[in-house]
């Protein structure tokens, strides 16, 4: 494997409700690296309306923002809470097409490692959530094709609690080494 640079960006991807955004906070803090939250959940919770086509085209302009703002920083290990293929397959999903500026964003700003939760922990219902049940399993699925198309390296989290952040952590420490990883 070629030598990895002094910069490496992660991105956590995978339905709602499967723990993202704590494995995200919790990696970080882990490795010394950078949480970048997730802008799109608190923007869809304040709008005080129902989300429009151009609410995710602002979203999909925060999530490069801040991509750039870590790419700009001297080094370290960038943890993404959610990354353009979830903004991607939600413009697919509810509008049934996606803005060309996403899918260049996609090849342009690249990602090093995707880390997807699976969907088997308990999804969790609030104001903001839209697809619970067997959606979750099928977004999997669309996260996994999604990625695998962009011949990126991924890791299938799976497990509850502390067990999923030390699954993640084993995971992320073998492809850190330079080790073959099993996309399981």
């Amino acid at each position: 494997m070629e030598k990895r640079s002094d910069k490496i960006k992660i991105a956590i991807t995978g339905p709602e409700s499967t723990g993202k955004t704590t494995l995200s906070s919790q990696l970080a803090i882990h490795f010394s690296g950078t949480h970048i939250p997730e802008y799109a959940r608190d923007y869809i919770l304040n709008l005080n309306r129902k989300y429009e086509y151009k609410d995710l085209e602002h979203i999909t302009e925060k999530q490069i923002d801040s991509y750039i703002q870590a790419d700009s920083s001297n080094s370290g290990m960038f943890f993404f809470d959610t990354w353009l293929i979830i903004t991607k397959v939600w413009f697919q999903q509810v509008y049934g097409k996606c803005p060309l500026r996403i899918l260049k964003a996609i090849q342009d700003y690249k990602i090093d490692l995707y880390l997807i939760c699976a969907p088997d922990i308990e999804w969790v219902k609030d104001e903001v959530r839209e697809n619970g049940g067997e959606r979750r399993d099928e977004l999997f699925a669309i996260y996994i094709k999604e990625v695998e198309q962009l011949k990126i390296p991924y890791i299938i989290i799976r497990g509850e609690g502390e067990a999923r952040v030390n699954s993640a952590i084993h995971s992320l420490e073998t492809f850190l080494r330079g080790e073959a990883i099993a996309c399981q």
